[in-house]
């Protein structure tokens, strides 16, 4: 595959057109304000794996509308102080699966904290959280679950619960909450540049290929799901195109960008075609703090830097989660 982009110098200026509501701050604080009136609930209960150098919760707390969601806390055995967290979310059609997926960050020497993804996880992996709110006709996937208003729509629950999952996981005796990071790929790493957002007091951001930026663009530039869900949805309710555009400019990972307060690491591939490399610079662009890093794989497309980017990250983290 060919790069088929802007070229990098283009990439590193470019801004997106998304248009920010008015009432951004105003949708987001009341959003989590009714979450909050539902007791967070956080059950920790230990499960047996077989691994002999990991523990492992079975984690519920209660995310949007009081929805039980579940996770996994992983934490190096034996540990008896507060160690720093890693929150992360997972790619699209991902669920949380079986424990021994998750072995890296634990065995890292930090608490390791994976939320399940509602109504998601039939793809790969595996689910165990369903969402229990329906909506109108959409197309298949969840680009365009309840997209006719923001308060209906899927990712308004899905960012909520992201939220929620890093108060769940800071409620743990063996987690130091002021030492608190997310991190994710793809639709992870668009959660977890949505949550940079909305909880001010991370310590680091680490967001890989990440989806949900740029929506104008996206949706227009790259016939690949899940982008293309939302052309498919208005080929056929043709009178709906500025409607779905407002109702997603509320969860465009540009605007949370603006806000992010903590330190980010971000990467991106050249010839990645279901997240564009533009689309990935304007979160990137648009980020607030001036401590932050984009790692860039010339000749990749989706996969990203999968290992080598995690080698990135185990460099970066520990100056951010130090005490």
């Amino acid at each position: 595959m060919s790069l088929f982009d802007m070229p990098l110098d283009k990439l590193r200026a470019y801004r997106s057109a998304s248009v920010e509501p008015d009432d951004f701050d105003q949708f987001w604080a009341k959003t989590l304000e009714e979450a909050r009136g539902h007791d967070l609930d956080a059950r920790f209960e230990p499960v047996s794996t077989g691994l002999t150098g990991l523990d492992v919760l079975d984690v519920t707390f209660a995310g949007f509308g009081g929805h039980p969601v579940k996770g996994w806390l992983v934490l190096p055995a034996h540990t008896r102080e507060p160690l720093p967290v890693i929150v992360e979310y997972l790619g699209y059609g991902g669920g949380r699966g079986l424990p021994h997926a998750h072995l890296l960050w634990g065995s890292a020497g930090y608490a390791h904290f994976v939320m399940d993804t509602r109504g998601q996880g039939a793809g790969w992996n595996g689910g165990d959280t369903p969402d229990p709110v329906g909506s109108a006709p959409s197309f298949p996937g969840f680009m365009t679950r309840g997209v006719e208003d923001p308060e209906t729509y899927y990712y308004r629950r899905l960012f909520t619960d992201a939220v929620r999952a890093v108060e769940a996981a800071r409620s743990h005796p063996l987690v130091d909450a002021e030492r608190t990071a997310v991190r994710g790929a793809s639709q992870g790493g668009g959660i977890s540049i949505a949550v940079a957002g909305l909880v001010p007091d991370l310590s680091a951001v680490a967001a890989d290929v990440p989806f949900l930026c740029d929506f104008p663009r996206a949706t227009t530039f790259t016939d690949r799901t899940p982008y293309r869900e939302v052309g498919n949805y208005l080929k056929t309710y043709r009178n709906r195109t500025e409607q779905t555009w407002r109702t997603l400019s509320y969860f465009d990972g540009v605007h949370f960008a603006a806000r992010g307060r903590a330190p980010a690491l971000f990467s991106v591939a050249l010839e990645d075609m279901t997240c564009p490399p533009s689309t990935v610079f304007a979160a990137f662009n648009s980020y607030a703090h001036q401590d932050k890093s984009i790692e860039v794989y010339h000749f990749n497309d989706h996969e990203g830097g999968e290992r080598y980017q995690e080698a990135a990250q185990l460099a970066w983290f520990p100056a951010r989660l130090t005490p």
